[in-house]
């Protein structure tokens, strides 16, 4: 397996995060790793061979000290205690306090942002596709975790996808600047009229900075250009999905 390891720094060493890609798994095409290989597709929903699947999540295990907490993402922003998420429960992100309970959100282009706190207390996972985003699942997010005791927050951004390949439309735009004018700047008109850029990891850290969350890491890694390492649902349409994890040790 190819996976990623947040390259975030005052991280306790108590944390343990990962974010997958789209090789090393058994999955064919077009959930393949995009050479004529298995695939490490995590996701149920997308049509993929169910045993394939099974197998990849069985491969995604032995990294983790438990089952992830899966969750049914629906695009809003709840968020859930991972230890209480059984049978993958409607929401977006999660967090854990205990040892051993490993938050884990999918994606294929929406923002992963992984977090925790640097006394080594709470962790969480949220999934920000652009209107969980704009309704506030970050802010939910972090709010949880210092409910949950969790002093100074890190965040980390994985993979999405890039502000070069973003193209969004007047309700994007609008639903982010009627609540924060200043978001603005996160989006780029092109010619087409009411069409623009949107770069997700600005307005994902402009989000992360009204809820006090001023370590954000990550944020380079483009989902779209890049088809030797992830998925992509705006590039394909019919593809597999990634994980972004984290857990406390």
């Amino acid at each position: 397996m190819d996976f990623i390891t947040p390259d975030w720094i005052n991280v306790p060493d108590n944390v343990g995060a990962i974010s997958t890609t789209r090789t090393g798994g058994f999955s064919l095409a077009p959930y393949d790793d995009g050479t004529g290989g298995g695939g490490l597709n995590l996701g149920t929903h997308v049509g993929d061979d169910p045993d394939a699947v099974a197998k990849n999540r069985v491969l995604l295990r032995t990294l983790l000290p438990t089952e992830p907490a899966w969750l049914s993402q629906v695009h809003g922003t709840v968020v859930l205690d991972a230890a209480d998420a059984a049978d993958a429960p409607n929401a977006d992100a999660s967090i854990a306090t205990r040892a051993g309970i490993v938050c884990v959100i999918q994606t294929a282009d929406c923002l992963p942002v992984l977090f925790c706190d640097v006394q080594g207390r709470v962790v969480g996972a949220a999934h920000a596709g652009w209107r969980g985003l704009a309704s506030g699942v970050l802010e939910n997010t972090v709010s949880r975790m210092r409910d949950a005791g969790a002093g100074d927050i890190l965040a980390w951004m994985g993979p999405a996808i890039g502000p070069r390949s973003f193209e969004v439309g007047q309700d994007v735009f609008d639903a982010f600047v009627e609540r924060d004018a200043s978001m603005a700047s996160a989006f780029r008109a092109l010619p087409d009229q009411r069409k623009y850029l949107a770069d997700i990891y600005s307005l994902a850290r402009t989000r992360l900075a009204s809820a006090g969350v001023g370590q954000v890491y990550g944020g380079g890694l483009c989902t779209v250009t890049d088809a030797r390492r992830f998925y992509s649902y705006r590039r394909d349409k019919v593809t597999g999905r990634m994980a972004s994890l984290i857990w406390l040790k």
